[in-house]
């Protein structure tokens, strides 16, 4: 395509190509040079097994093990294929059954996600949020912005259980809380998704989260019901009405989008097969504090005992064996 005498003067076109060049070349280019250094370790080896020389069979294999762990690296990139792994996340939990001790269960999912978003590098922001009638949180849905955000994300999806001696429980007994994680890819703006205004109810409210004072003074949350669909999606997090509305209306195109692949094609079904009832037995993963301390994942019965530290937002190892067993 580039090769065309006009290719030049395509404008935005252009820079699309230009774009998914660069990103071609640097998904072939990492595999090209490790087969390059396979092929010369083919011959070493050959060389060695002729001479029998035991230095240089040592640094062989540092070789081989560099590489190993390199190739590992580019397999679990190549994970991250999908059409909409690239993109950035829009992240929703929800308390399930469990009362104060579920909407405790929230904040500490958030907490880990966000510590999680931040030793990558992402960038997060809060958009709606609902506090719980004694402690934690309802619900709260916030972007996390990154390349591959979605792409790793979306092994959160289903319902997170756990169990723990309730700090809210004055006989200090053990509890079992439900949350659900649900994300979708944000949608980018070059994908139209037509929105008729009449198809729209949008209401307004005050933020009922921390906020400042003209936060909850005035009518800047913006709700926004989508009537053919019955989606609602809601925004409390800016200052002003405005941007509140236009950020409902990302998540709502977000949404809507997300709604029409599924219907067109089972592959994006997959990603909502772990969208379950938020209580016992649908579990995607457990993290137990008591009578011991470990985090299983149902799926791939990947175990880590370090409770703490996932909670602190060390969850790649969970969401690489993930990855690997859906690829």
């Amino acid at each position: 395509m580039m090769s065309e005498p006009n290719f030049w003067e395509g404008g935005e076109t252009t820079q699309k190509i230009l774009k998914e060049r660069t990103s071609l070349i640097e998904c072939l280019s990492p595999w090209e040079e490790k087969w390059k250094e396979l092929e010369e370790m083919e011959i070493l080896l050959q060389l060695i097994e002729e001479q029998k020389d035991e230095g240089e069979a040592r640094e062989l294999l540092g070789r081989i093990e560099e590489s190993e762990e390199a190739i590992g690296q580019l397999e679990f990139r190549r994970m991250l294929g999908g059409e909409h792994d690239e993109r950035n996340a829009i992240v929703s939990i929800n308390a399930g059954a469990g009362g104060t001790e579920a909407q405790d269960w929230v904040e500490m999912l958030l907490r880990m996600y966000l510590r999680w978003a931040e030793n990558k590098g992402y960038r997060t922001e809060i958009i709606d949020i609902l506090a719980g009638d004694e402690a934690g949180l309802k619900n709260v849905t916030f972007t996390v912005t990154g390349l591959y955000a979605y792409g790793y994300l979306k092994a959160e999806v289903g319902i997170h259980r756990l169990v723990r001696i309730s700090p809210f429980d004055a006989g200090a007994r053990r509890h079992t809380s439900f949350a659900s994680v649900f994300v979708i890819p944000e949608v980018p703006d070059d994908i139209v998704i037509e929105i008729d205004e009449k198809d729209l109810r949008v209401d307004t409210f005050r933020s009922s989260g921390a906020g400042g004072q003209h936060v909850n003074k005035t009518d800047s949350a913006v709700r926004i019901t989508h009537l053919p669909t019955g989606i609602v999606v809601q925004c409390q997090n800016e200052r002003s009405q405005h941007k509140n509305k236009a950020m409902a209306l990302k998540i709502l195109k977000a949404r809507l989008y997300e709604k029409e692949m599924e219907e067109k094609a089972e592959k994006l079904g997959e990603l909502h097969s772990n969208k379950k009832e938020i209580a016992w037995g649908s579990q995607i993963r457990s993290y137990v504090m008591h009578p011991y301390k470990m985090v299983k994942d149902h799926r791939t019965n990947k175990v880590i005992h370090q409770v703490d530290r996932v909670l602190d937002g060390e969850i790649d190892d969970l969401i690489k064996a993930y990855l690997l067993q859906a690829a």
